[in-house]
């Protein structure tokens, strides 16, 4: 059970509302729908159920607040979103307590995606001092040309719920500090953390209008927003499917989208590999935070000279991982009911087909595990890689292991898929090491490590449909929430 000691202001309430500001409100026809507890599977809180007129109530008030906020200079944006920042780390733990209540997840988890939500504030008020134009020279003289950042309007920002207040900070603030009115859709499965990140928003001087945060289904209240003619970029993180529809619909009317998708990310074990390492960073890839990540290791890639003693070590050490909700836990339940039932079924279908399963691809019931939606850590062999369960993200404590001759075809392998987020080599051959970044297809390349990690100062995205080009975190996110201007000054027109 999570401690709720620390809540306070933050207790949970009996209907989680939609936040305009300083304000909050029911849905406009006053539905809700219930949020349940993943790791208990009892009701947690009824959430507001917004619909299209929510969406485009919100919109109205935001298009009507943000030339104000763009008309703010971006240093002092940058500060209050310092300010919102401060106050996150002020409310560090029951921030971090919500978290681990909607999600499942450990406290000790929770508090560390906590604080990289934190970070992520810091870095983004930081680059309101730089924001990054550009002066350059002209060809004419008594001319100066220069490059100028500017926002884009409304922002439609769409969550997923892995990692739920990370993923709010990782587009609240720079969408902020860009000049954009932000609204957040939170995801159905989350909607506490970003209940109080709206909450400290307003307490840290956004002004009224500037940031929303609504609550509702895709396709009640994600799709309206996605549709609305006044809103100027959707960024989304989630599934591919929706990401394609959305990519349509806001090219109908020519948005911008910014889209952060799956991974079928592939860890490759050479025959020079420190295996124990391998093992460490294998289990972190596949099964931190439930492999509920878009860059979790579903691939385990392993050359065929160490491929046995690689598959017991990581067998035995998987065999040893505990499932729970205890800061001495590896990993907890995953996100609902349905996500559970979707992943054992491709495992079943998978086992079928003429896979192994070498350990887990089960629920874990009975005790603590009785209503919650627990899966065994599993492991899974003798797949092909045109499989459906080497294709498809399952978004959960699984991973496939494939034997492989060598370098050519894992890499083969690893570029196969129609994903391209993360990957990761493990081998002590530096020449082998540069030629996987050099030729793996894919936007984060990792050596020695997991295929899993991000710093709020490095860009993370990825390629085909793990992503459309855009990048978020780093400074490439300025790119995302706002256009370029190019300026031309003729100081001395009477020049000739």
């Amino acid at each position: 059970m999570v401690d709720t000691s620390a809540l306070g202001r933050f207790a949970v309430p009996a209907v989680v509302p939609n936040q305009f500001g300083s304000g909050s409100r029911p849905a406009i026809d006053g539905r809700t729908f219930a949020k349940y507890d993943p790791a208990t599977g009892e009701v947690l809180c009824q959430v507001v159920r917004s619909s299209a007129a929510d969406v485009g109530d919100a919109v109205a008030r935001a298009r009507a607040a943000q030339p104000a906020w763009a008309a703010t200079t971006v240093v002092k944006r940058g500060d209050i979103v310092r300010q919102v920042a401060l106050l996150m780390k002020e409310h560090r733990d029951a921030i971090a307590t919500l978290v681990a209540l909607e999600t499942g997840k450990s406290k000790k988890d929770a508090l560390g995606e906590t604080d990289a939500a934190i970070e992520m504030g810091f870095f983004v008020a930081g680059e309101g001092r730089r924001f990054y134009g550009q002066t350059t020279t002209s060809a004419v003289p008594n001319k100066a040309a220069m490059v100028v950042r500017q926002p884009l309007g409304v922002a439609g920002l769409i969550i997923a719920a892995n990692t739920p207040i990370a993923n709010v900070a990782w587009k609240a603030f720079p969408a902020l500090l860009c000049g954009n009115a932000a609204i957040l859709k939170a995801a159905e499965d989350t909607p506490l953390s970003a209940w109080a990140f709206g909450l400290l928003a307003a307490e840290a001087g956004v002004p009224d209008g500037i940031y929303k945060t609504l609550h509702g289904l895709g396709e009640e209240a994600g799709a309206p927003l996605v549709q609305h003619p006044d809103v100027a970029v959707i960024s989304f993180t989630g599934s591919c499917d929706v990401g394609r529809w959305i990519a349509a619909e806001a090219g109908r009317r020519m948005a911008k989208v910014c889209l952060e998708l799956g991974g079928k990310n592939p860890l490759i074990v050479c025959d020079d590999a420190d295996l124990d390492l391998a093992v460490t960073w294998t289990l972190g890839s596949a099964f931190s935070n439930a492999g509920q990540r878009c860059a979790a290791g579903s691939r385990i890639l392993v050359f065929d000279a160490v491929y046995d003693a690689f598959k017991a070590k990581l067998v035995a050490a998987t065999q040893t991982l505990s499932v729970g909700t205890a800061d001495t836990d590896d990993f907890g339940p995953v996100i609902n009911e349905e996500q559970l039932t979707n992943m054992l079924a491709a495992v079943a279908r998978a086992s079928s087909a003429g896979a192994v399963v070498l350990t887990g691809g089960t629920r874990l019931t009975g005790g603590t595990y009785r209503r919650g939606y627990f899966v065994a850590p599993t492991l899974i062999e003798n797949v092909r890689p045109t499989d459906e369960i080497s294709t498809s993200e399952l978004f959960g404590p699984i991973t496939c292991l494939y034997r492989v001759s060598g370098f050519e075809e894992a890499i083969a392998i690893a570029n196969g898929s129609s994903f391209g987020l993360t990957a990761s080599i493990h081998t002590q051959n530096i020449h082998r090491a540069m030629t996987f970044i050099n030729r793996i297809q894919a936007g984060v390349a990792v050596v020695n490590g997991g295929t899993y990690g991000s710093e709020p100062h490095m860009p993370f995205g990825g390629l085909r449909q793990s992503g459309n080009g855009w990048r978020e975190a780093g400074t490439q996110a300025l790119d995302v929430y706002s256009d370029l201007k190019t300026v031309y000054i003729n100081h001395n027109p009477q020049a000739v």
